[in-house]
This record gives C-alpha cells, structure tokens and sequence, in this order.
C-alpha cells in the first residue's frame, strides 16, 4: 500500500515530487455533466501559487493547470462537462532550483520528514523533499476545486486565525478582510502587526508556525455517520495529512476541556423555520454527523524546517555534523496553507454528500 489516496466515493490520488517535471492528481467518483473547465481550477491555485509576497517562498511558478482527462464537450449546452470517468490534472514544475539542496543531500533537516523517508525507503529525494514538500499540496488544491463544483449550496472559507504567538482580536473578525491583506487575516490590524513580526523571522532566516480557521456553511444536518465513518474524523485525517500539520480540533476542540457541561451543551430551540441551535461549541458535528450548523476546524502548522541557523544533526552514514538550509522557503507556511485547508475540506465534505446520498437517497 502506497498510501497516495484519500476518500471513499471522492477519491484523489496526488502524484509527483518538488523538483520533478510536473505534479498532479487524478480524481475519480466525480458526478457526470457537471460544468467544468480549467479556469474553474485556476482560480484556486492563484491563490496558493509561490512567491505573491515577501512573506512566501520567492519560487515562481505560475501553476498553470491542464485536464487530461475526464471531460466532453456536451451536445445539449456546448459546455465543457464532466463525464463520469476519472479527472487527470496536471501542474507543471518551472522553476526547480535543486542545486540549492547539493549541500543536504548527505544530512538529515532536524524537523523535516529526511529522516523518517530514508528509514522507511532506504532512499528519498532530498531535492526539495519530495512527497514530503508543501508542493504536493498545489494537487490537493486542485481536487478541491472539482470537489467545490459537487457542494452545490455550501461555502467553504478559511482564515489564518495565528502567527507565531500572535492572535488575531475575533471582536475584530471580519471576513472580506482576508483578501486585503498577504495573509489571510479576517482582522486588519493583527495582519498588520504580522508584518513586522514575520519581516524579523524573515530576515533572521529562521521559521514560524500558524493555526489556519476552517468554517463551511450549508451543510445539511445529516452527512457523517457513526463510529467508523464519523464527518469529524475524516475532516481531522484530512487536514493532518498536510505536509507540517501537528494538531487538529473541531468546534470548541481542545478548549472544551475547560467548560462545564452546561457550557459547552449547544442548546437547541424552535424558529421560524425549524430547530436552531444557540451556540456552536460543537462546531457543527454531533455523534460524527453534520447539525446543520456552521462546521468550524482548526488545524496547527509548524514552523518550516529548513532555516539557515545552524542546527545539530546527522548524515546518512551516521556522523554527527550540522546543517543549515540555504535556498528559498516560506518562512511561515501556514500562510499558503489557508487554500489547501480549504480543499481538504471540501474533498471531506463532497465524499460524504456522495456517500449520504447512496445510503440515504
């Protein structure tokens, strides 16, 4: 087992490393004549694409996605559609600078996946890392656009909610502000004083970490099912399978260990239009099934591995050394993680709308 698949009815399989010729995925399970086209695609990968500030990784690649397969032009509305069959996308890689990495071809990044990779494979590709790079993501951002066409109703939105120890101010939430600012920060001021926080890290050739906010509104009550096929589980597996994520939580998460049993109960009362809940600790799931509420995930990115202060290591002959990483890297990752979040969550959402739909009709 290979391990390169997610999903049960939505699958995606993500191919390629960081420095290859291309990457890409293939996703099957997609309904047929759905519209589709590349620029459907295109827009969410402008947004996860390298080198758009000084705060990122300064590679340039344009990101530019291709269809392979898995589309027709229909005969009933001259629309590019979906056939049914599996979706080929490719991502070409422009801009590898694999010399940068001739000096860690022999030593292992404290933090980074070098060793684990060569005790499992006994070989690994330390151009970039790899499988192990954050640009495999950039096919998962891919497969959650089609995922995106198949949610008809629901709206999925993510925000960088932390930087480093920085928090943002939630009185000062506001939505539209994530796309004024390099981060994707819902409050103006906090992403101001990032700047500053991240120009020192920066400079300094070190690394931070972040925490990425998840909110999808419109889901139905009733997607998830219990015990082994719970909505909130396989949204936490998702989301932990990005490259640098270190913790996940649903709702109230970790902080529900601090309220009472009256405080965290969501209480649920009767409107106008049916039953509605008068808060949201459970952060739109109960038993492992949507509530009809706003479902709300965080996820924790850790700070980037390779940094130019020297560190203590070994090499692949097991002889104490050190390293540092020369060459280009975000020195806060979880900036471009807030899309790729986005896509995990809708590759979760449409494989349980699928799913809920083959059981329940």
């Amino acid at each position: 087992m290979s391990y390169n698949t997610f999903g049960t009815l939505f699958r995606v399989t993500t191919w390629g490393e960081s420095h290859g010729p291309a990457l890409g995925c293939v996703v099957d399970g997609t309904p047929p004549r759905i519209p589709l086209k590349a620029e459907d695609i295109q827009v969410y990968l402008d947004k996860r694409k390298p080198g758009q500030s000084r705060f990122t990784t300064q590679r340039r690649e344009p990101d530019e996605v291709k269809i392979l397969s898995g589309t027709f032009v229909s005969d009933d509305t001259g629309e590019e559609v979906t056939t049914g069959t599996p979706i080929s996308l490719m991502i070409e890689n422009v801009d590898q600078r694999s010399k940068d990495y001739g000096d860690i071809a022999q030593k292992f990044r404290p933090g980074h996946a070098d060793y684990t990779y060569m005790a499992k494979y006994g070989i690994r590709d330390y151009r970039g890392g790899g499988r192990s790079s954050a640009r495999e993501t950039a096919a998962r951002v891919a497969a959650g656009a089609i995922a995106r066409k198949i949610l008809s109703g629901v709206t999925i939105r993510g925000a960088l909610v932390q930087i480093g120890p920085h928090k943002i101010d939630r009185a000062n939430w506001n939505w539209d502000e994530t796309e004024k600012n390099p981060f994707w920060c819902p409050d103006s001021k906090a992403a101001a004083l990032w700047e500053d926080y991240l120009d020192g890290v920066r400079k300094a050739g070190s690394s931070c970490g972040a925490v990425i906010e998840l909110v999808a509104s419109g889901v139905p009550a009733g997607w998830g099912a219990p015990i082994y096929g719970k909505l909130d589980s396989d949204i936490s597996a998702a989301l932990m399978s990005i490259n640098a994520v270190k913790g996940v939580e649903i709702g109230e998460g970790f902080g529900a260990a601090a309220l009472t049993g009256e405080e965290n109960a969501d209480e649920i009362r009767i409107g106008n239009e049916g039953p509605y809940f008068t808060s949201n600790h459970a952060g739109g799931i109960l038993g492992g099934i949507s509530s009809g509420q706003d479902i709300v995930a965080r996820f924790a990115v850790k700070p980037t591995s390779s940094i130019l202060t020297p560190r203590k290591t070994i090499t692949v002959t097991d002889e104490e050394t050190e390293i540092m990483t020369k060459g280009r890297h975000d020195p806060c990752v979880g900036i471009r993680a807030v899309p790729v979040g986005e896509a995990m969550l809708a590759c979760v959402l449409a494989d349980h709308f699928l799913r809920h739909r083959g059981q329940i009709g």
